[in-house]
């Protein structure tokens, strides 16, 4: 059976007509032609102007190169809603599961696991029932990192503050026709050798080494860290008494300009105020001790050079011997002093007062809070 020349299954298949307006025709235009706009509702856009000028899906299809479902879903879309019906995307896979942020966030606050310290993702989505990947990025928007800890130790030197103020004066401010080193030792540096051989780093492989290690001896780093241009005056001895701390201040006044007045920054380890130590700097007058308070070694800078020669040559390092080890770290002193780089000191006293003035009132908040 013929119908108007089609055949009667044909007719069935025929796409719903598209009747614009000339505010919609104009519209419509502006999109597909538009460079501003994305290439998907462009394509809209034309999909929709072609149904309207009468062509089926198919041909649609075929001209924009492009699949003859999507043209009619598009097709559809705009007979339901009009331009903002091709503006939206479609809702792709299962609808999103709802997460009780406010719960997310107080669980990880405020408890911990059954049997755990902390909070991973795989537990935390077991019992919110939701994907571990939408915990990480609620705990990523929220700035939760339960994974992490860090460490910390407030000073209750009741100098405190004089001393904070004196030693971040020398370092913004240094004296003139003086200079300032931060002096301080690196005990017990082991002299480590691997059990076996590893292998060297290669292309899809990294360097291996052995988890265990033979010990065969220890040294102790003496450094003073020049603040002004970053030069180290290094020596390694057996021990770290007040003997040996002695010793490395005769080296200081025999490598530095006899007509320098010298400011030393050390922490408030014994042996630097040994009576034979403070014997001897009386009849030096041009050495000017200057201490750290308590529990706050990192007011020293030298300790970011031994975090430095910890990291690029000890710990990864391979010594069979005390003097091997002795060797690499004289090495490393004299390859840092042919082009050293001084660390600058940025924080004033004032507004690292006002940290630990908050950490302090934290921390007695928290402590109040356990008492009751």
């Amino acid at each position: 059976m013929l119908y108007f020349g089609l055949h009667w299954s044909e007719k069935l298949r025929v796409a719903p007509a598209i009747d614009l307006t000339d505010e919609q025709k104009g519209e419509l235009g502006t999109l597909a032609r538009s460079k501003r706009t994305s290439v998907r509702l462009a394509q809209r856009a034309q999909i929709v102007l072609l149904a309207a000028q009468g062509l089926q899906n198919k041909d649609i299809a075929e001209q924009l190169g492009i699949g003859r479902v999507q043209v009619a879903r598009w097709r559809e879309r705009f007979l339901e809603a009009g331009l903002p019906g091709i503006e939206r995307d479609l809702p792709r896979g299962a609808p999103p599961v709802k997460v009780d942020v406010a719960k997310l966030v107080e669980l990880t606050t405020q408890s911990t696991p059954e049997a755990a310290t902390h909070w991973s993702t795989r537990k935390m989505a077991a019992v919110l029932e939701v994907s571990p990947s939408t915990v990480m990025r609620h705990w990523q928007a929220n700035g939760l990192k339960p994974h992490l800890v860090r460490g910390f130790k407030i000073s209750r030197d009741p100098k405190f503050v004089e001393k904070l103020e004196d030693i971040v004066g020398l370092y913004m401010s240094p004296p003139e026709h003086a200079l300032v080193l931060c002096c301080d030792e690196k005990s017990q540096v082991q002299a480590l050798d691997r059990t076996q051989p590893g292998l060297p780093l290669k292309k899809g492989s990294a360097q291996t080494m052995t988890h265990d290690y033979k010990r065969h001896g220890t040294t102790t780093l003496f450094a003073a860290l020049n603040v002004l241009n970053g030069q180290v005056i290094g020596q390694c001895q057996q021990r770290h008494t007040h003997a040996e701390w002695l010793k490395f201040l005769r080296k200081i006044d025999r490598e530095t300009p006899k007509d320098k007045t010298l400011h030393l920054i050390a922490d408030n380890y014994a042996t630097h105020k040994h009576p034979v130590v403070q014997e001897w700097l009386a009849k030096h007058p041009r050495f000017n001790m200057h201490f750290t308070p308590t529990s706050a070694s990192w007011l020293n800078m030298v300790e970011r050079f031994f975090r430095d020669i910890t990291v690029n040559r000890l710990r990864r390092g391979v010594f069979t011997s005390v003097p091997e080890l002795v060797t690499a770290i004289n090495e490393y002193v004299a390859h840092h002093n042919t082009k050293p780089k001084p660390f600058i000191w940025t924080k004033s006293a004032a507004d690292i007062l006002q940290k630990v003035i908050r950490a302090n009132s934290r921390l007695s908040s928290k402590q109040n809070e356990t008492l009751h």
